[in-house]
């Protein structure tokens, strides 16, 4: 149906968060990336897609406001192959020009980025032909202190995205609930988290399930050891927090990747509406 906030009568878009882990993932066929291709599958084909990237941290926030996004390849020290990988999608202006206009200014038009692998390491497993037109979103990090009205802010300013699903836009949030580079185990991509990592991971899965968005702000700062391991910085959690605030009350979640990665990276994955 045509209305004013859906003007080519377009499915309302389902919202992911996607832990998109390890760089190796773009060419790697693994439980996660067969995952994400099941879950391309499965979906209404999006107009567009909004990408909300752990990897674009700026003073302000800022969308992509461009017809070609160029590769930005964010990741150093990996085999050549991943530095050969295109992603030859189109940009979205018009839509990323509309979010803009949806908080008072809060949010601007970017010309310089293009898309970082928290993108295309998930889309060329989901999106395969790169047909579907990309932008991205950028994560204030002026607003990165662990306090819960930090997670607030980022999440009313989430919130003002709930008409781009009427538009049929695709929302991905892209990070990782449990990410620390600190003690990662880089020899060995299939090593078992240890207990902080898993207890973390599964007090989180409790609080989607159930709702409780609000505890998810006050847990970097108040969670105890834990917390403190699996959340060292907000970067890789913010992209949840965005991606939780697009929630409709009675909206279900359903988990489409479980598991981790080199021992201290969550790759749970999850699918609103």
């Amino acid at each position: 149906m045509k209305t004013d906030d859906n003007p080519a009568g377009m499915e309302k878009m389902p919202v992911l968060f996607i832990g998109h882990g390890s760089p190796m993932n773009i060419v790697l066929k693994n439980r996660f990336t067969r995952s994400l291709a099941d879950l391309g599958a499965s979906l209404p084909r999006p107009a567009a897609i909004m990408v909300i990237s752990a990897h674009w941290l700026t003073r302000g926030s800022f969308v992509t406001c461009i017809d070609r996004p160029r590769m930005i390849y964010d990741f150093y020290g990996f085999p050549e192959e991943l530095y050969r990988v295109k992603y030859g999608c189109t940009g979205a202006p018009l839509l990323a020009k509309y979010v803009t206009e949806l908080w008072s200014g809060a949010i601007r038009c970017d010309h310089a980025w293009g898309i970082d692998h928290a993108s295309y390491s998930v889309l060329m497993h989901m999106f395969p032909s790169a047909d579907i037109p990309v932008f991205e979103m950028s994560l204030d990090y002026t607003v990165n202190d662990w306090h819960p009205k930090t997670i607030q802010y980022h999440y009313d300013l989430a919130k003002k995205l709930s008409a781009l699903r009427e538009r049929g836009v695709l929302v991905i949030g892209s990070g990782n609930m449990v990410h620390n580079l600190g003690l990662i185990d880089f020899a060995d991509m299939d090593a078992a988290p240890p207990a902080w990592a898993r207890e973390a991971d599964e007090w989180m899965r409790d609080r989607i399930v159930a709702g409780e968005h609000h505890e998810l702000f006050e847990y970097p700062s108040t969670g105890g050891e834990s917390a403190s391991r699996a959340v060292p910085t907000l970067d890789h959690y913010l992209p949840m927090i965005y991606a939780l605030a697009l929630q409709e009350k009675w909206e279900s979640i359903r988990f489409t990747c479980e598991g981790f990665q080199n021992g201290s990276i969550s790759m749970r994955s999850f699918q609103i509406g």
